[in-house]
């Protein structure tokens, strides 16, 4: 969808992955990673860990398979995505962010049993989100970049790929927010990094404590770099997407936007990933009734 700002603006298409039907990308990998499970490692049942939008895509794939799902689940994930989660039949086990990072590189959590579903770090799940990336050149095959939100990079690493294979000349960036951006880091010293000085914000959906070493060397080859934007350019983002075309965007769907704006990845054309819309509507009306900072 292009997103119409102008001669002065960028050249930007919305790849509005908010319309799906758990409305947020991770649908995609969930399913084919749940699908790619033998019988026996289905009917033990399914866990995986999440700040909402992972946890609804394996809810859903194992609804579909008729088995049961737990996710391991960040308390302070909004309450939409926690409910819509229990809502596709999941067992919540809600811990703090930094319990799940753990969880999340030992893939193991004391009392949860079944076949673990890694929300970014599995072939599978990664395969599931390149379908996004043949999508994209399809509709839009003049795309120059393509700029997506990093969380476990998962996104970036199926799309990219995707896309890479296909048209090697199109640039592949990360975006990450300020208070979340370990990539970034990463990049800059060439090395997987940690980012000690995280902070919980509205943009939940992306930006982690650090970049996974598988993750770092699938990502490496394929991202230009990765652009950083304040909280305030996201909110910014939001608001755009709702006055000029009436998307609704969380926090992570925005940041690719925010990223575009800046100028940093070019004229375009350029497709943003709006990896998802679950936010919850107090936050958003908040965040787009707000006034513009300096």
């Amino acid at each position: 969808m292009r997103l119409e700002l102008g001669p002065d603006y960028p050249d930007i298409r919305l790849k509005l992955e908010n319309l799906q039907p758990i409305n947020a990308y991770k649908l995609r990998g969930a399913v084919n990673a749940v699908a790619m499970l033998s019988e026996s490692e289905r009917q033990r049942g399914v866990w995986t860990i999440s700040a909402g939008n992972a946890g609804q895509g394996v809810a859903y794939a194992a609804r579909q398979a008729g088995v049961r799902c737990t996710v391991v689940a960040i308390e302070t994930a909004p309450s939409s995505k926690l409910e819509r989660m229990k809502a596709l039949g999941a067992r919540l086990v809600l811990v703090p962010y930094s319990v799940a990072w753990k969880a999340l590189e030992e893939r193991s959590f004391r009392g949860v049993e079944g076949t673990f579903v890694h929300p970014f770090d599995d072939h599978n799940f990664i395969a599931g989100h390149a379908t996004m990336g043949l999508e994209i050149l399809e509709d839009a095959p003049d795309t120059a970049a393509v700029i997506a939100a990093i969380g476990g990079g998962g996104l970036i690493t199926g799309v990219g790929s995707a896309i890479k294979a296909l048209k090697p000349g199109v640039r592949i960036w990360g975006a990450e927010p300020e208070t979340a951006a370990p990539l970034a880091r990463s990049l800059a010293a060439g090395s997987p990094q940690e980012f000690p000085e995280w902070q919980a914000s509205f943009v939940d959906g992306a930006g982690g404590h650090s970049v996974f070493p598988r993750m770092w060397e699938r990502m490496r080859p394929l991202v230009a770099g990765c652009i950083v934007v304040t909280l305030e350019q996201t909110k910014r983002a939001m608001r755009l997407m709702a006055e000029r075309a009436r998307v609704i965007s969380e926090g992570a769907g925005a940041l690719p936007l925010a990223a575009a704006l800046t100028g940093e990845a070019g004229r375009g054309p350029i497709v943003v990933v709006v990896s998802g819309g679950n936010v919850d509507m107090k936050t958003f009306c908040e965040i787009v009734d707000s006034p513009c900072q300096p």
